[in-house]
């Protein structure tokens, strides 16, 4: 119970905390680099992409476009843009798991390197509270309230997910614990019967030898 205890009060903090995924990152002509986010079922999901240019004065190169892909852990696409300098996706997850997302630069003689800003939002940070709220009391008690409503089914929906992983490895370790005793009981009749194989040769040695 303690250990539920902490894993639903680390739950809240990790949901109730601003986390999200806002990173900038390089990549080569003709490589590509992978990004990936466990995202719950259920849960809404939006990002945005572009390659930063490496000089404002100027349009970006010809060579700095990417091909970005986002995909779902069984490998449904929910997202694909080719040859692109930014671009923006949203979706809502159908399935709990690793969501990946992938940048491939086009591939350029000489080599260039990218410059990739991406800012990827799960759940409850994808909504823009601060174009919701208002200036009187009123309303923004109200966008209190709606922050705690998302926040509750967020928890609500994390709890449900803990207690289904909970029960999967209490299956497991039920699994792990039968097998152990199919082969302890195994590891045990091959014992005796060595040792039965062991008396049985020495007894006819012993008879051979008139010993006995």
């Amino acid at each position: 119970m303690d250990l539920r205890r902490s894993s639903i009060v680390l739950l809240i903090f990790s949901i109730l905390s601003p986390v999200t995924l806002s990173i900038r990152y390089e990549i080569h002509s003709g490589h590509t680099k992978c990004i990936s986010e466990e995202i719950h079922a259920n849960a809404m999901s939006v990002g945005k992409y572009s390659i930063i240019n490496p000089n404002e004065d100027h349009p970006l190169p010809s060579s700095h476009k990417v091909t970005v892909r986002v995909t779902s852990p069984q490998g449904t696409a929910y997202h694909e843009s080719d040859g692109v300098e930014s671009g923006q996706f949203s979706f809502t997850a159908v399935e709990t798991g690793d969501y990946i997302s992938c940048f491939s630069a086009v591939d350029h003689k000489p080599e260039t390197t990218l410059i990739i800003d991406f800012d990827w939002r799960t759940g409850i940070h994808t909504k823009d509270w601060s174009n919701v709220a208002k200036k009187s009391q009123v309303e923004t008690m109200e966008f209190e309230v709606k922050k705690l409503f998302e926040t509750v089914n967020s928890i609500h929906d994390e709890m449900f997910y803990l207690r289904d992983r909970e029960e999967e490895m209490h299956n497991l370790n039920i699994a792990t614990n039968s097998k152990m005793a199919w082969l302890s009981f195994v590891s045990l009749a091959v014992c005796l019967s060595v040792a039965g194989l062991q008396f049985w040769h020495l007894k006819n040695f012993f008879q051979k030898k008139k010993l006995i």
